[in-house]
């Protein structure tokens, strides 16, 4: 008797990731750092009570049953949410504090990352990816 794994649609997914993209763009562009609170607190409550309004306000849009997109792993989202708080809130930390450059730094990663995941290329899978092997490669010297 398999489990079957947890998905969330490709589209719902990409929506997130633009919505990233855009508010650090709006960010930078206005200079107004409190806009990277919004995508913080929809990556926070998604973390924590698994309900991302901005991926349940994409849902909204489908044309088609969800079922019938492609699917993503929940888990590798999950990951994926957590460097994306953790670099946005490092950047919004950053710029309240005057340490542009760090916040600049911070951004940067996380747009480019967004970016580069809409592209094709998830660099938080890569690095899931990675660290689950090394996790298994530790497992077995251990035996």
């Amino acid at each position: 008797m398999g489990s079957q794994v947890r998905s969330v649609p490709r589209p719902i997914v990409r929506t997130n990731q633009w919505f990233i993209v855009v508010s650090v763009l709006f960010t930078w562009i206005t200079k107004q750092e409190w806009i990277l609170a919004i995508p913080i607190l929809a990556g926070l409550v998604g973390l924590f009570f698994g309900f991302n309004p901005v991926m349940r306000l994409a849902k909204l849009f489908f044309r088609k049953h969800p079922s019938q997109y492609i699917p993503e792993e929940w888990d590798q989202q999950q990951f994926n949410q957590i460097i994306a708080v953790i670099c946005l809130a490092g950047g919004l930390i950053s710029f309240l504090m005057n340490w542009t450059t760090l916040g600049y730094v911070f951004t940067i990663i996380v747009a480019a990352a967004a970016f580069i995941a809409i592209l094709g290329f998830c660099v938080g899978c890569y690095i899931r990816f990675h660290w689950k092997q090394y996790q298994y490669r530790r497992s077995l010297n251990k035996q």
